[in-house]
């Protein structure tokens, strides 16, 4: 992506904000922030773990408002 011509200042490129963000969500995990993998094999596995954990913590997280999601089973057990 290249900026448009006649373009001054600060312009936003389209979709680079998610490769950014998901680059900074990678860069979480600690053992990512540094080049410490002597091998790229063990770099890949590293960021496809932080990858993984990333996503894991996401599906398991509580909703933000409760009311919006089906109750949790073991909420509904307590609420009976």
């Amino acid at each position: 992506m290249s900026r448009p011509k006649g373009a001054k200042g600060f312009v936003i490129l389209p979709r680079r904000w998610v490769v950014e963000r998901s680059l900074a969500w990678l860069l979480h995990a600690r053992r990512n922030v540094r080049d410490y993998e002597t091998r790229p094999e063990h770099s890949e596995a590293m960021l496809t773990l932080a990858a993984i954990t990333f996503m894991t913590r996401r599906l398991t997280r509580h909703p933000i408002h409760p009311t919006a999601a089906a109750p949790r089973p073991a909420q509904a057990l307590q609420a009976a």
